[in-house]
């Protein structure tokens, strides 16, 4: 196999299979990350005197046609080529001769390997605002949409108090407020450049760090070279955390569609083309994509812990483990991806139920709402409660304001700022609008 740090030797096919494993393959997704950084990196050296503009011209345009073999998929990781890397430079020596060989003057392997990892998670975590931002509008909208239809609220899983609809769907948007600073968080974490700092000590080059920072759009650089190569692992962790608290927000909103989409239940349903079958039973209508979603999330969820083990034990400076990192994370952003989109998907086709309440199972639903209207004609709290528990003891408790199954949520008065009437979607969506304001 070829090898950037070949001195003569070479090692075993099966100790090149163990050492290599995956990487080859997920090198794929940092190929025009690689072009991108090495474009900066060329066009500082060249500011410092060691590339003329003549070099500086012709190995800008090798690596603008190894872009555009990449985005039209002509590009190849040769079989007998180690890496990402050694395959740019390979191809730019082949068509340049030693001068494609200048272009790695001033930097590492790992230096290298951080710039292309910080720019591609950058992406993704764009990308993952970008879907965030609509499933919230989604949410939004169908909260807005259902907010007068009642739903009932439970606790410990027993029927409590009214909800509604626009409750239930305006509380999962603003949970993806939280989840979006967490991916702001993640985002500002990696957007920091690792360039010129080589193997982890720098160099002696006249690099010129502040350029290749601005250049490549970070917000500064990892000033400490040590540091910057401390942030391998460290920046995986913060995004694999933040993509947790996405994914925890999922699983949750899953866990209850499967919930509610049960005839016991029979809150919501979909069209008969967005479930699935049973082998053996015919009236069954299967929420798998919710499971789906549920059981893909808690895969995301445990990337952190996976992390975490992988790096705990490694002093400072790189080891090869941090290969590892890659199957870990870029799987998982995968599955963040469809959960997003398929979520915000079947919710385009979500059918509320808006005669729930019909129902005999929820006729104790509003039993805090009668010791509440008791209360604020006069009656003390604790007395007002004794009574209506007595009522509902007896099978005498019936709601004062009439027949529960035609109430709107309109209807109860709930007036604070939270509640069904007062749900505050337009100041949820300002919140939305300042936690997503990063990377932009």
């Amino acid at each position: 196999m070829a090898t950037l740090w070949n001195k003569g030797t070479s090692a075993t096919d099966k100790v090149d299979a163990f050492t290599v494993g995956n990487d080859r393959v997920l090198d794929r997704e940092l190929a025009r990350y690689d072009v991108i950084g090495s474009k900066a990196h060329i066009k500082m050296l060249e500011s410092i005197g060691l590339l003329t503009s003549d070099e500086l011209m012709a190995l800008t345009a090798g690596l603008d046609r190894i872009a555009a073999s990449i985005e039209d998929g002509s590009f190849v990781l040769e079989d007998d080529v180690e890496d990402i890397h050694s395959q740019v430079e390979l191809l730019l020596t082949r068509s340049l001769g030693d001068m494609g060989k200048k272009i790695h003057s001033g930097r590492s392997r790992n230096d290298q390997v951080l710039v292309d990892i910080k720019l591609f998670l950058r992406d993704e975590l764009l990308k993952v605002r970008s879907e965030v931002m609509s499933l919230f509008s989604t949410l939004q909208g169908l909260s807005e949409k259902h907010k007068e239809v009642l739903l009932p609220g439970y606790t410990h899983a027993q029927i409590a108090m009214p909800s509604s609809f626009g409750m239930w769907f305006g509380a999962y948007a603003e949970a993806l407020v939280d989840d979006m600073y967490m991916l702001g968080g993640a985002y500002r974490v990696i957007n920091r450049n690792p360039l010129g700092s080589a193997a982890g000590y720098g160099n002696s080059f006249p690099l010129d760090r502040e350029m290749t920072t601005s250049l490549l759009g970070f917000d500064s650089p990892d000033y400490n070279s040590v540091a910057a190569q401390m942030s391998r692992g460290k920046s995986e962790k913060c995004v694999a955390s933040a993509l947790g608290s996405v994914a925890l927000t999922l699983n949750k909103f899953a866990s209850d569609c499967c919930m509610y989409m049960c005839p016991n239940y029979g809150f919501i349903r979909f069209p008969d083309n967005l479930t699935t079958g049973s082998s053996i039973m015919p009236h069954k209508k299967n929420p798998d994509v919710w499971e789906m979603v549920r059981g893909k999330c808690n895969r995301i969820l445990s990337c952190e812990n996976e992390i975490s083990l992988l790096c705990s034990n490694m002093p400072h400076g790189y080891h090869r483990e941090y290969q590892l990192l890659k199957d870990i994370l870029f799987p998982v952003l995968e599955l963040m991806h469809s959960c997003l989109q398929m979520t915000d998907y079947m919710l385009g086709y979500i059918e509320v139920n808006d005669s729930i309440l019909s129902s005999d199972l929820y006729k104790y639903l509003f039993t805090v709402e009668e010791v509440n209207l008791r209360t604020l004609a006069g009656k003390p709290f604790r007395e007002a409660y004794k009574e209506v528990g007595i009522e509902v003891n007896e099978g005498r408790f019936s709601y004062s304001r009439g027949d529960v199954a035609s109430l709107k949520a309109s209807d109860l008065g709930h007036t604070h700022i939270g509640s069904i009437g007062c749900l505050c979607n337009d100041r949820i969506a300002a919140l939305m609008e300042k936690a997503g304001g990063w990377g932009k």
